[in-house]
């Protein structure tokens, strides 16, 4: 449990200090969204955020040797999130800009956002254990 808060506290410290520093919400969607299409200075900002997270992880898993090991095909996985950042480019919105910085202000739109987003990632985890049973030891 320590973990999960330490976790979450460092999830608002850095979304608050992403705010305060750049003006602008740490949707991860639309950072990845502009370090693939945006040029300049301002893609290079994005590219150096993703790297953070990324090492971030490498740096939790190397200290605390815990290396989440996901129980789906890793093909399924990626299938999964390409879905998921289209959806959210087609939105105009995301699940860490509405569910960490959106709930944060008390955005109405955040709060039916992520509702939307809870309700069909719940359907979904039923859908693909239960229905597809894909996942679901043997």
């Amino acid at each position: 449990m320590l973990l999960a808060l330490t976790g979450g506290a460092l999830i608002g410290l850095s979304a608050s200090l992403y705010w305060s520093l750049n003006g602008r919400i740490a949707g991860i969607s639309g950072i990845v969204g502009g370090a693939l299409f945006e040029r300049g200075q301002e893609r290079w900002r994005r590219v150096s955020f993703l790297v953070g997270l990324v090492v971030a992880g490498l740096v939790f898993a190397r200290f605390t040797n815990r290396v989440p090991a996901p129980d789906l095909p890793l093909l399924a996985l990626a299938g999964a999130g390409l879905l998921v950042g289209y959806g959210t480019r087609v939105s105009g919105g995301c699940t860490s800009g509405h569910g960490v910085c959106g709930l944060s202000r008390l955005s109405l739109r955040s709060l039916v956002a992520v509702l939307t987003f809870m309700i069909t990632a719940a359907v979904t985890v039923f859908v693909v254990r239960h229905v597809l049973q894909l996942g679901v030891p043997t």
